[in-house]
């Protein structure tokens, strides 16, 4: 196969991932909209959720910005890139507990969605030798946990309030 031919291969299968995790967020969040305010109304955000997410999203934001900046292909970038990664999935895993005013998942879950699939698919391309394609999974998880960040200290949201009183 030619660079190209693998270029755009890589770029069917990106836009493939984005497609469905589009379409599976936006149907999670209808199904959590559908299920009704009672059982909404009654939901608490469980407080093992928060901290576990909070203890591995907090570090992941530095640790993220270094493996990213630092040097690449060596023992320390796969070892630091590994626990990272680790941190991602664990923090979009737990962030499902974590709901809104609503007591349902909203669209900043997209971001946990997109994590689910994008570090699987980085590490996916790094073993088949797509250093390119790997860098932009990476590199767009780690823009997608800032942007994610600065949501979630929004007016109204938990950590919003936790900040701001």
């Amino acid at each position: 196969m030619t660079s190209t031919t693998i270029t755009a291969r890589s770029n069917r299968i990106t836009l493939s991932v984005v497609a469905v995790t589009a379409v599976a967020t936006f149907a999670i969040i209808a199904l959590s909209v559908s299920m009704g305010r009672d059982g909404a109304q009654a939901y608490h955000t469980p407080r093992i959720a928060l901290l576990i997410h909070l203890l591995t999203v907090i570090p992941a934001v530095p640790l993220g910005g270094y493996v990213l900046f630092a040097g690449k292909g060596g023992t320390t970038h796969m070892m630091l890139g590994r626990i990272w990664g680790l941190m991602m999935m664990i923090t979009a895993i737990t962030s499902f507990w974590i709901r809104g005013t609503t007591g349902s998942i909203g669209p900043i879950h997209i971001f946990s969605v997109i994590t689910l699939i994008s570090i699987p698919l980085g590490v996916y391309h790094i073993r088949r030798g797509n250093v390119a394609a790997h860098r932009r999974a990476m590199m767009n998880t780690y823009i997608g946990l800032c942007v994610a960040g600065i949501f979630s200290a929004m007016p109204g949201r938990m950590i919003g309030a936790l900040i701001f009183g």
